[in-house]
């Protein structure tokens, strides 16, 4: 199915996005230019600019558009920011991601997802993305500082390891909670390196960060 047939429903997905308090219009805009059920399977195609999240297999789901829409506006990446992504899943919020930052540094627990997700990628000509199979609550401590650091699951609290990769004037932004409700906390360090916390999106619901600073794999509903 080509782009043009999902113009009125990217169009829709927009206002949607707009009525719950994202007014940036560069933001906005992003969801126009980059075509989110290319980073979907197939089959949910149909369902791509629904404002839910959405199945892309082994047992994960990409996120909520206005919900990234919202983290992005509480993030506030720049052209000349360094990012890391932690949960690559389906790609679609890398992409964001790399059309307002300088470099993304994505990783992804499960390497099937990754590969779907380089595909989708390098089909649009993204290049400043760089992927990584492995424990993402351990960060990426190769490409640190990072001014930017967002998780897309669930820790019971902020991983000390990633607020280590975190450079002055950067921010956290990931859910903390239990396994079946967190608040997306906003983790900033100012520029004597002093760190402030604050909840920039109550209510929310993902999947549990697992590995060395999250869940641990053997605790009951431990799957990614």
């Amino acid at each position: 199915m080509s782009d043009y047939r999902f113009s009125a429903q990217r169009g829709a997905l927009i206002e949607e996005i707009r009525g719950r308090g994202v007014t940036d219009l560069e933001l906005l805009r992003l969801f126009d230019l980059v075509p989110r059920h290319l980073f979907l399977p197939e089959g949910v195609w149909n369902r791509a600019y629904e404002d839910a999240p959405l199945p892309i297999g082994y047992g994960q789901t990409a996120s909520q558009p206005s919900l990234q829409a919202r983290s992005l506006q509480a993030l506030s990446p720049g052209s000349g920011d360094r990012v890391l992504e932690i949960g690559t899943g389906s790609g679609f919020f890398t992409a964001l991601l790399s059309r307002l930052s300088d470099r993304v540094f994505s990783v992804e627990r499960i390497r099937e997802l990754s590969l779907r997700a380089r595909k989708a990628l390098d089909g649009l000509e993204i290049r400043n993305v760089a992927l990584l199979v492995g424990d993402g609550s351990i960060g990426w401590r190769k490409y640190a500082p990072f001014d930017v650091i967002t998780v897309a699951a669930a820790s019971p609290s902020v991983p000390a390891a990633l607020v280590d990769q975190l450079a002055p004037g950067g921010r956290l932004l990931l859910p903390v909670g239990t396994r079946e409700a967190q608040d997306m906390l906003l983790v900033t360090r100012d520029s004597e390196g002093e760190l402030h916390e604050e909840v920039a999106i109550p209510d929310c619901t993902f999947v549990p960060l697992l590995g060395r600073y999250g869940w641990s794999d053997e605790e009951p509903g431990g799957r990614r």
